[in-house]
């Protein structure tokens, strides 16, 4: 809590929410998001704080990914040589990605991306790549790691630093390429004789699953500061009280004691989903505070299939971090992760 006074409201009757680890017969799996990466300086120096460091699990193999085409598993390119070679995609959308830096130029603004309107995820990588690589590549990607599809997430906000690529460079490729090249050349000017042991990178998770880290987290709360089985029903500002402090008043109820509990805060941060939110009562001034401005959120709804082998009767080594599944691949009508 960092030195303030905090309360957790948690509706369930255990901390985590849609983060959800089960063991069972020394198989540990994970019901909800079964893992994380470091992407923001903040979630590592959080993981440092926690100690948790030692706890984190990366994939043996994760460079290793396949995409399904013509039924069949490909190995996903990771160099310009093995895209050549791979048969993952036609001649004609290779030649399309390498010639990408040539199309898009930074001083040619009718091309780069308007930021007056939302674009779309597949529009943009349509724009760059064209459709087959849209099809092939970004949608199994997409779905794979945010359960949606390419025309359905704004790219300006689900790959933020591609956005920015554009808007600087004009080309994703060209833009890439320069800004791996000042980042490695700003990491040669540290000094190399440092004794920590190199981190490794890409997505994790930790010994006993995800719930790790909301368990780890509730250690840090006092046994007062973490409410579960209570769930919020109403939030109440009052902007004319004359104190800074305790503006915000809490009401809810919690499981065994279904009477109306009421607690008094100087700030309050939701972290629930929109549709949970929207079925609280909320007033500023004792009057009705209208949540019409909260744009309409769909969450994609999502079975968890969880299966496991035993090592003997797997004849031949598995090697790598997953296979993604095109819609174009899959007949069912049921889009595969």
């Amino acid at each position: 809590s960092n030195g303030f006074k905090v309360t957790v409201f948690e509706a369930e009757g255990r901390p985590g929410g849609k983060l959800r680890s089960v063991c069972h017969g020394g198989l540990i799996w994970d019901e909800g998001a079964n893992t994380m990466t470091e992407s923001e300086i903040e979630v590592k120096n959080l993981i440092h704080d926690l100690g948790l460091e030692e706890k984190q699990q990366f994939p043996i193999s994760q460079s290793k990914l396949y995409i399904v085409r013509n039924g069949k598993p490909v190995l996903i390119p990771t160099n310009p040589i093995a895209l050549i070679t791979s048969s993952i995609l036609s001649a004609k959308s290779k030649f399309r990605i390498i010639l990408e830096p040539f199309f898009w130029k930074r001083n040619e603004p009718s091309k780069v991306y308007n930021s007056g309107t939302e674009e779309s995820v597949g529009e943009f990588f349509q724009r760059h790549f064209g459709k087959e690589v849209v099809d092939y590549l970004v949608d199994p990607f997409v779905a794979g790691t945010s359960a949606g599809d390419p025309e359905s997430l704004s790219v300006r906000h689900t790959f933020p630093e591609l956005w920015n690529l554009e808007t600087r460079f004009g080309s994703i490729i060209a833009g890439a390429i320069q800004s791996n090249f000042s980042s490695k050349k700003d990491k040669s000017k540290e000094t190399n004789s440092s004794r920590h042991k190199k981190r490794q990178r890409g997505s994790f998770s930790f010994l006993g699953g995800m719930q790790t880290l909301p368990d780890r987290l509730c250690k840090e709360l006092a046994k007062d500061e973490l409410r579960l089985g209570s769930k919020v029903l109403s939030l109440s500002y009052n902007h004319d009280s004359r104190s800074a402090l305790d503006n915000w008043s809490v009401s809810f109820a919690s499981k065994g004691d279904k009477r109306m509990q009421n607690s008094s805060y100087d700030a309050v941060i939701m972290t629930a989903p929109l549709c949970n939110l929207k079925e609280m009562r909320i007033t500023k001034g004792r009057n009705h505070f209208p949540l019409d401005f909260i744009p309409e959120v769909i969450y994609m709804p999502l079975s968890v299939i969880i299966t496991a082998f035993k090592k003997e009767n797997v004849r031949q080594p598995l090697e790598g971090f997953g296979v993604l599944v095109p819609s174009k691949e899959q007949k069912n009508g049921l889009k595969t992760l």
